[in-house]
């Protein structure tokens, strides 16, 4: 994840930090509460997703462990807490650099995970899958999110395993600054990629794949990236430029990702997190009024307005790192400008949640940046959601951060129907009358008639309060999300927030593998 260098305001940062001290020292609810304002009204469906980092273990887990136990409570720990913040979806750091958080063919075991690269958890077990059904257990989209070319973060080899890539396939490999990277250029090394995403996606119950920015890496000044050799052996005869040939080994790479997916987990999404800025204006009549020192398209050879034009990704997340005005990337332009260009592709935000309070330029030391940014992003049509950068972030985070998100995600949202993977749509749940018991009201339903082979992935209840009119398309009445894929014939849920004296009214919905809601269920009135 990288942004443009913002400059400094460094002389008034200590002054306004002081004050802006004082100034949390206001009931965190009363701060909230206005944040929730200005974030606008809540969407039923929205993506509300966190990135999960792995890698220098910065989110997840915090310190490396064998063992097993570490592993899991704290994943437990740190899904509860995100749960509560308000999101329904997880896009979590599953191979840092050329390692894993499951056992592998491919790839050694995490030292981010164990404290050694190759070193299994003790007593082993799959630390993937159980990380995905404790997501799913908490009616949480799990994203497997992939650094697809880096294959260390240093230059010391000694570090690395003898099962890791460096070592089994050495001409693969290539220096610059100082980390190692698969070369793109290389087709053995799209078919190796593409094997991996197979060995994911047909082993593990996972909602998506996600790539972030790093596809050839950011630019080191006066050291061109050293491929000329495949280059010649691979591209000159197609290609005029190596800047082309590099683009079109990226673009291959996304295909056959895009075909490997589709084969073997059809259900899930493949989703990609670019580089804010595609190019300037100045450089493309396409491009956004920015004047941003690289773009993702000649810095780093991802041209993703092609990838979303030719239905390769499904969901696109430029890294929006850049405050509301900003000059050199205006924060609203490159929200309107990605909206106008994300082709066949859902578009959901990039959150720079990490520079809320901690950035040099002044705007972040103000806690209505986020909330605002998240305004512009509801109150465009184009716009479905957005991911945070990152978990530590918007739980941990300055200026009351996670106050503020909870408060705007104070009502439960639907995750976004898939575009291009319908499926069936599950029937109308048999919800039996609701019954009141001493601790709440008890409701039991069944799956639909006719989806006894595909049941639900997960259900919806809704409730109504007294005479109010029944709306499914308001998300304030939404009261529960059951689990992700039990898959159980029999279902029940006990409301233990209705109050004594008033009649509810409550329904029941299916909502399918791929986020489509079926018709609802008979109404249940009962008067606790």
């Amino acid at each position: 994840m990288s942004s443009i260098n913002t400059g400094s305001w460094k002389n008034a940062i200590p002054a306004l930090k002081q004050q802006l001290n004082s100034f949390l020292l206001l009931p965190l609810l009363v701060l909230a509460s206005t944040l929730y304002g200005q974030a606008g009204r809540p969407l039923k469906r929205e993506f509300r997703g966190v990135w999960v980092a792995t890698v220098l273990n910065l989110d997840y887990p915090k310190s490396p462990s064998a063992w097993p136990t570490a592993h899991q409570e704290e994943w437990r720990n740190l899904l509860d807490k995100l749960k509560a913040t308000g999101f329904n979806a997880v896009v979590a750091q599953v191979r840092p650099a050329a390692d894993a958080f499951y056992p592998s063919a491919y790839a050694p075991w995490s030292a981010y995970l164990t404290g050694k690269q190759g070193l299994p958890p003790s007593p082993e077990y799959d630390v993937l899958k159980f990380m995905i059904e404790e997501a799913h257990e908490r009616g949480m989209d799990f994203h497997a999110w992939l650094n697809p070319y880096r294959v260390s973060m240093n230059l010391d080899t000694a570090q690395l395993s003898p099962n890791q890539v460096f070592y089994q396939h050495r001409d693969w490999v290539v220096p610059y600054g100082n980390r190692y990277y698969l070369n793109p250029g290389l087709p053995q090394v799209r078919q190796h990629l593409s094997a991996v995403v197979a060995e994911i996606a047909g082993r593990y119950d996972i909602d998506g794949i996600h790539f972030d920015d790093y596809f050839y890496p950011y630019p080191v000044a006066g050291t061109p990236f050293p491929d000329s050799l495949a280059f010649e052996q691979y591209g000159r005869a197609q290609f005029d430029t190596i800047a082309d040939w590099r683009r079109y080994s990226v673009n291959r790479l996304i295909e056959m990702v895009d075909s490997t997916l589709e084969k073997h987990a059809p259900h899930a999404e493949f989703g990609v997190s670019p580089f804010g800025v595609w190019r300037n204006r100045a450089e493309d009549p396409r491009g956004s009024a920015t004047q941003a020192s690289i773009g993702a398209y000649d810095a780093l050879y991802a041209d993703a307005l092609r990838w979303a034009e030719e239905g390769w990704i499904d969901y696109l997340v430029p890294q929006l790192y850049w405050h509301i005005g900003f000059e050199v990337a205006d924060h609203a332009e490159l929200q309107r400008w990605w909206s106008r260009h994300k082709g066949k592709a859902k578009l959901y935000v990039g959150y720079a949640a990490y520079k809320v309070g901690r950035d040099n330029m002044e705007q972040w030391l103000l806690p209505d940046e986020l909330p605002r940014q998240i305004q512009l992003g509801r109150s465009n049509p184009d716009i479905d959601g957005g991911i945070f950068f990152r978990a530590a972030s918007t739980l941990y985070g300055d200026l009351g951060v996670r106050d503020s998100l909870q408060a705007t995600f104070a009502t439960p949202a639907l995750l976004p129907a898939h575009q291009h993977k319908e499926g069936p749509v599950p029937a109308a749940p048999r919800l039996r009358k609701a019954k009141t018991r001493r601790d709440g009201t008890l409701l039991k339903w069944k799956f639909g008639k006719g989806d006894r082979k595909n049941r639900p992935h997960y259900y919806v209840v809704y409730r109504f309060k007294g005479n109010q009119p029944v709306n499914l398309d308001q998300p304030e009445h939404i009261l529960h999300l059951t689990h992700f894929g039990t898959g159980k014939r029999r279902y029940k849920f006990m409301d233990n927030t209705a109050e004594p004296g008033h009649t509810y009214t409550y329904i029941v919905t299916g909502i399918s593998r791929t986020h489509r809601e079926g018709p609802p269920s008979k109404r249940a009135e009962v008067r606790r």
